[in-house]
């Protein structure tokens, strides 16, 4: 699978939610969930288009992405 986006994305198994659950941290509330690794990942693909599409509509700022961030 390949991506249009360069957004990092952070995957993470969840026990509350008994999923993995796929964020991706320079879109505020940008975040996905899936049974299996790649579903997470193919979901969260999905949500970012429909957040850029959201943020074009509404003339916000889509944030270009970044890379790679760094976390304490």
């Amino acid at each position: 699978m390949k991506s249009k986006w360069k957004y990092e994305i952070i995957i993470y198994w969840s026990e509350e939610d008994q999923a993995y659950i796929a964020e991706v941290p320079e879109l505020p509330g940008c975040a996905a969930d899936g049974k299996t690794y790649k579903q997470a990942l193919a979901n969260v693909e999905v949500i970012i288009h429909e957040w850029i599409e959201t943020a074009k509509e509404l003339k916000r700022t889509v944030p270009e992405p970044k890379g790679r961030l760094l976390y304490a």
